[in-house]
Parts: C-alpha cells; sequence; structure tokens
C-alpha cells in the first residue's frame, strides 16, 4: 500500500528535492526549500486525472485555428498590445506594483465587454464585493447585467461558478491569493499552489468545446519582478506588464510575451480620478501647442512599440555660482547619459556649459531609453544656452557619437512618414540614412554629417 511522503519545494521556483537543502540546485535561491506532505491518495488522484485529460493525436492540418477569433475590448490601446483583441482560448497574466491601476484597468476592460454581451466573472481573492463595485461606480459609467463578481480564495469554489455563470472570460485578482483543496497542505501563494492553480485555469480557457479567456492578476516583489515561480510566465499565453512611475499619471502597458500577436507592442494610459483612460494620440500628449518660438524646447522622434511617436524635450540652462554646476535629469534612467551630451556639444559644438547649470525633462514624464533622442536633447541644450528658440513644425532624429557625428537609428523611414503624416516641415537626420528616391508630402529632410552641421543650418 502506497504511504505518504514528504518532499521539498523551492518556493522560488518550483523546483522538487526529496531532501532538505540550503541551496536550490535549479535557481540557486538559498533557504529557499520549503517541507510539502504528497498524501498517497492525492498521488494517486493526480495520476487517474492526468490519464483522463490525455487526448490523442490529431493531424495537424485538421487542427482548427482559434488565433483569428477574437474578441475586441474596444479599448484600442488594450487590443493593439493583445494584438489585435483577446483570443478566445488564451490564458494572460498582467502584474503591476501596488496602485499602479491593474486591478482598475481589468475591470474596465471586462465591463466594456460585459456590455457586449460577453459573460464575466471577476473573482478577487483581496477584495469584497463592495470594494469591487465602489470602484465599478467609480469607473464605469453604466454595470451590464451579466457581469458577475465572487469575492473568494477557494479556486475549486470558483471553477463552479465559472460552469454556472457559463463565463466568456474570467477573472482572477490575483493568482497568489487562491488555493486548490487537492493541495491543502501548501498555503496560498507557494509555487505549489499558484502552478496548480494556473494549471487548472489554462485547462478551462483550452477546452476545445467551450473555449474560454482568462486573466490572471499577478502580484510584484519589491524587485519589480512578478511574485511566484517563473514557470508560471511559461504556462500562460502573454504576459502584460503595467508600467509607470508612483505618483505619476502616465502608465505602460507592455507586453512581454504574447504568443499571439508582437512583443514590442505598448499601450499607453492615463490613471486618474475615474480609473484608467487610454490615450489614443501620444504625440498630442507629449507635446506642448505653442503659437510663439520658446528657447530650450526641441521635438524627437521616438518609437513605442511598432508606432513612431514626436515628444519634446525642454531644457533650462541657468549662470552656476558654485563650482561645480548642477546637471539634472529626470527622463534619463542614467545620470552620466546627460554629462555625456553635455560633453558632446562642449566639445564638438562648441558652446560652452563649464559654468552653467543644466536641466532637461521629456513632456508628460516620458522616460527615455532611446539614442535616437540623442541630436534633439543636445539642440534642446543648445536652443536654451543661446536664447534661440526652434520652429514647432522641426523634428530632430539622431544619435550622436563622442567624435560629433550623427548616427543613424532603426526605423528612420517610418519615422519621417509619421512626422510628414503629421504636418512637419523640417526634419534634422544623419546623412546617408534614407533610401533614395524617398518622397514627402510636406515634409522637407535635412541630412548632416556632424552636430555642428545641424547647429549651423538652424542657429546661424
Amino acid at each position: 500500500m502506497a504511504k505518504d511522503k514528504i518532499i521539498y519545494v523551492c518556493k522560488e521556483c518550483g523546483s522538487h528535492a526529496p531532501k532538505w537543502m540550503g541551496k536550490c540546485s535549479d535557481c540557486g535561491a538559498w533557504n529557499s526549500y520549503e517541507e510539502k506532505l504528497v498524501k498517497a491518495t492525492a498521488a494517486k488522484q493526480n495520476t487517474l486525472n492526468s490519464l483522463v485529460a490525455a487526448t490523442k493525436p490529431t493531424k495537424l492540418k485538421a487542427v482548427r485555428q482559434s488565433n483569428s477569433d477574437r474578441i475586441i475590448t474596444g479599448v484600442s490601446e488594450f487590443d493593439r498590445v493583445m494584438g489585435g483583441g483577446i483570443v478566445r482560448d488564451s490564458v494572460t497574466i498582467i502584474s503591476a506594483p501596488p496602485g499602479a491601476g491593474k486591478s482598475t484597468l481589468l475591470l474596465q476592460l471586462a465591463n466594456s465587454l460585459s456590455l457586449k454581451e460577453y459573460k464575466i466573472l471577476y473573482a478577487s481573492g483581496e477584495e469584497s464585493k463592495s470594494q469591487i463595485k465602489n470602484r465599478a461606480d467609480r469607473t464605469v459609467k453604466e454595470i451590464a447585467d451579466n457581469f458577475w463578481v465572487v469575492s473568494d480564495t477557494k479556486l475549486d469554489e470558483i471553477i463552479q461558478h465559472i460552469e454556472t455563470v457559463d463565463a466568456d472570460l474570467i477573472i482572477l485578482d490575483s493568482i497568489q491569493t487562491f488555493t486548490l483543496d487537492e493541495y491543502s497542505s501548501s498555503r496560498a501563494g507557494s509555487p505549489t499552489q499558484v502552478i496548480e492553480c494556473a494549471t487548472a485555469l489554462k485547462n478551462i480557457a483550452k477546452n476545445p468545446d467551450r473555449p474560454r479567456a482568462v486573466f490572471l492578476v499577478g502580484q510584484m516583489t519589491k524587485a519589480d519582478e512578478m511574485a511566484g515561480p517563473r514557470i508560471l510566465e511559461h504556462l500562460v499565453d502573454t504576459v502584460l506588464y503595467l508600467e509607470g512611475e508612483d505618483g505619476e499619471e502616465l502608465k505602460h502597458l507592455v507586453s512581454k510575451k504574447n504568443r499571439f500577436g508582437n512583443t514590442e507592442e505598448s499601450g499607453m494610459f492615463r490613471l486618474s480620478d475615474v480609473g484608467m483612460e487610454e490615450i489614443t494620440d501620444p504625440s498630442e500628449f507629449f507635446m506642448t501647442k505653442r503659437n510663439e518660438l520658446v528657447p530650450g524646447s526641441a521635438l524627437a522622434v521616438i518609437k513605442d512599440g511598432t508606432r513612431p511617436i514626436v515628444i519634446e524635450i525642454e531644457s533650462l540652462v541657468s549662470k552656476s555660482f558654485t563650482p561645480y554646476p548642477s546637471r539634472l535629469s529626470e527622463c534619463f534612467a542614467r545620470k552620466e547619459q546627460l554629462g555625456t551630451l553635455i560633453s558632446i556639444l562642449e566639445e564638438r559644438g562648441g558652446i560652452g556649459l563649464y559654468d552653467k547649470n543644466v536641466i532637461i525633462k521629456a513632456t508628460g514624464g516620458l522616460k527615455l531609453t532611446e539614442t535616437s533622442v540623442n541630436l534633439a536633447v543636445v539642440m534642446s541644450i543648445a536652443s536654451s544656452s543661446l536664447n534661440h528658440g526652434i520652429a514647432t513644425d522641426t523634428v530632430f532624429i539622431g544619435e550622436l557619437g563622442l567624435t560629433g557625428e550623427l548616427k543613424k537609428v532603426p526605423s528612420l523611414e517610418q519615422r519621417l512618414k509619421e512626422v510628414d503624416r503629421m504636418g512637419f516641415k523640417k526634419a534634422y537626420i544623419p546623412q546617408n540614412c534614407l533610401k533614395a528616391g524617398v518622397k514627402f508630402k510636406n515634409l522637407k529632410v535635412i541630412p548632416c554629417k556632424k552636430l555642428t552641421d545641424v547647429i549651423t543650418k538652424e542657429f546661424k
């Protein structure tokens, strides 16, 4: 007769070991093994379940595709990140720091779909029904009849509710709070419970006779990583992160993994008192409309996912009365980036800033990660230092080398086509980077070899 046995499970990666060890042999974490009792009856039931769940092979050409059968939410920024909507038999996990707006976003999406006659089940292991209703009253205009909510942490009960409601979309907030009775020896949030709960929901979503879309909310650690074993990300179809600084309105929905779309896509939202508002025209959000020239402002073109966005860089150059002038940046991840560009402007551009304070920022609180903004940053500083405004119909696209030369950037033609569509008149770009014969309707492209060429043409 089979006997109960004790195994040890790493709480970081979920790997099993027959005895306790100080260091996990798979992920290298120290003191991460937790004792778990495996009952013989449970092991037998697992084997039976595996045999029942087994399916016979199917010819590949006979498999019916569901990739094109998508649920369109109507929230364009979300749909573009998902690759054109939600695939019906998919599992998606979204993670973000506390208070970033992930629960609010999912609640709004769920209500939008319920108004389109989809049946929604929103299960929360963290909030009561009244708390969910309070958020709904604040963030949505009309609540549909086919929107069900449940506050429970027992996944066995949730699965019963899914069948009762016959839900098209299931949301679990958050996966780390739910448990299965079969694994009662493991606490909520343990690798065993997280993986087994996610696996059970995946099986529900992938049922060929009744496909359903499942969304899981994943908690985030202090290291800005999704809590739980890494295998969770491999288990699901799509992994989304909602990024944004604490206290800032701007939020980026970024796709880190998408089996049905482009992993480079991202959507932009504004977190306000009425919920998550999509930013459908980011260029308008990241630029300041002016009727006059203002020194210290220059426009760049970045790529957000697959779409080009025009952004504004602002600079302030002032006299320093200390031996060490300030170099402050709110938009660069690394402080030394601004110092490097200032040095290039001084040595290669001929503009002295050794006794000047330099402060730069991007309109809208955007963080700059592309080197394509280098030319615009430097021209913004030069504009402020020379007290010479730059026309608002001019953009700067190019990376700067330490030699003062302009270096090419990816997707240059796509960026230029976008600014041409928006009605811009001039674009400074690196020399010999545009294919011959490319023409634009409104835009005059000015190729330059060095930074001094751009400064001379624009300011003198």
